[in-house]
């Protein structure tokens, strides 16, 4: 077992100075960078880069603009470090999620090794605040906006990969301008996906959504009042994009189902998550399936639980209230695994 920790950034500005902020941490983990230089390119088609950025979120551009001088780096080195453009395959990853008309929970299972280690709250001039687990640096495992608006990513396969935009991108740029699951959904038709992924979405006025995308399609799956996401496709038009061995997910899929017909509150639902004891949490780390973290949003009192895998500690944060410029107490999380 090894301790492990997860900053805590907290951040109102602008994009550019947003991005200063966030490349200190980096300088000060150094061993993420390293990470980072093995899973990327040394070189991307920096002028598509920018064109997919300009139509979608042309603050993000800003943001690396400030990533790349507070780490003394040229733009084209920090796009490709952190712009989530044209990155080669990655492993399997997985995520298990329930949405219901009342809250949203739910956990990343993955390596520690390819993990940023910052849960950011951020509010940039111009667009939505908005809190989540970062992921190769601009981008979010999940997260939930000032609207309400709460998304998640869940691996399903590398078929059809293809150069585009890493779905830790899409939920950035989702979290970033849209105030509801039909604005994520119309977002998520239209950015170029580089690989298959589920998009778990709920939002306060209780409409749920599951986006099943992959380069070449994008399906949209529906239930009214409680949903599960995990690693595989359902729609029968985009299960052959699946990978030969779901079994696992299946699995989590029938215990999620489970729940459809019991009363469960936002902080019940989270312990079934968060729990070693759980069918839900995995300590696999070495195979790359092991639980990091387990995030929910409540959307009736804009109730953020999250806690890293083994912690003693539980962030409980008004989400309301920080956006109204009150700060949480806490600078980072002390987990195990």
């Amino acid at each position: 077992m090894t301790n492990f920790a997860v900053d805590i950034l907290q951040a109102r500005d602008n994009s550019f100075n947003i991005g200063v902020q966030l490349a200190d941490f980096f300088k000060n983990n150094p061993s993420i960078l390293k990470a980072f230089e093995v899973i990327t390119k040394p070189e991307i088609d920096i002028p598509n880069m920018k064109s997919i950025y300009t139509t979608f979120a042309p603050q993000l551009l800003e943001e690396l603009e400030g990533m790349a001088q507070g780490l003394n780096l040229s733009f084209p080195k920090a796009a490709s470090l952190f712009s989530g453009y044209d990155v080669p395959k990655t492993e399997a990853m997985g995520c298990s999620a329930i949405i219901t008309k009342d809250y949203y929970v739910r956990n990343y299972d993955f390596t520690p090794d390819l993990y940023d280690g910052i849960f950011s709250l951020v509010q940039p001039e111009g667009t939505f605040a908005s809190a989540g687990y970062n992921l190769q640096g601009l981008g979010r495992h999940d997260g939930v906006n000032q609207k309400g608006l709460v998304i998640g990513l869940h691996f399903v396969s590398n078929n059809d990969y293809t150069v585009g935009i890493s779905p830790w991108i899409s939920i950035r740029m989702v979290l970033d301008s849209c105030s509801t699951t039909e604005e994520a959904i119309e977002m998520l038709k239209e950015i170029p996906h580089s690989a298959c992924y589920n998009f778990s979405i709920g939002d306060k006025n209780g409409s749920l959504a599951v986006v099943e995308a992959s380069p070449l399609n994008v399906n949209i799956r529906r239930e009214e009042s409680l949903m599960s996401c995990e690693n595989h496709f359902r729609t029968i038009e985009m299960k052959n994009q699946n990978r030969v061995s779901i079994d696992g997910s299946m699995k989590r899929e029938q215990y999620l189902k489970g729940f459809k017909e019991k009363a469960i509150t936002h902080e019940e639902m989270f312990e079934q998550f968060k729990e070693t004891t759980s069918p839900l949490f995995f300590n696999d780390y070495d195979n790359l399936f092991g639980t990091l973290h387990t995030f929910s949003y409540s959307y009736a009192n804009a109730r953020i639980l999250t806690t890293i895998a083994q912690s003693s500690e539980v962030l409980d944060i008004d989400f309301n209230e920080w956006v109204n410029g009150k700060n949480i107490d806490q600078h980072f999380l002390k987990g195990i695994i």
